[in-house]
């Protein structure tokens, strides 16, 4: 186990509803695409954060980077990528993700 792995913070974090947006960049830094999801944290443990989205079964994971999420302020929320509004959400939190550097040689 990580000498800094919160087993009390990520232990509050199930059940929680989570809003997340995420930001795929290439290697040089560009910006490709950017998303947000939202769901219910289901499971949390030192290699993921499992969350079941809203209105399916799909789930989706993400890095157990617990820092990353914070609470969010009462309210509404707009999805920028659907439309979609999101009503008091417990948590929030970001990800970049980056496409690694490609080879030259390849």
């Amino acid at each position: 186990m990580a000498s800094d792995w919160d087993e009390h913070l990520a232990a509050t974090l199930v059940g929680k509803h989570a809003l997340v947006g995420l930001t795929y960049v290439d290697a040089d830094g560009t910006v490709r695409r950017q998303i947000q999801i939202h769901g219910r944290i289901t499971a949390v443990d030192e290699t993921l954060v499992t969350m079941r989205l809203h209105g399916s079964e799909e789930e989706f994971t993400l890095p157990p980077i617990l820092e990353a999420f914070e609470p969010a302020e009462p309210g509404e929320y707009r999805l920028r990528s659907t439309g979609e509004v999101v009503v008091d959400p417990d948590v929030l939190a970001k990800f970049r993700i980056s496409a690694p550097a490609t080879d030259p040689d390849d």
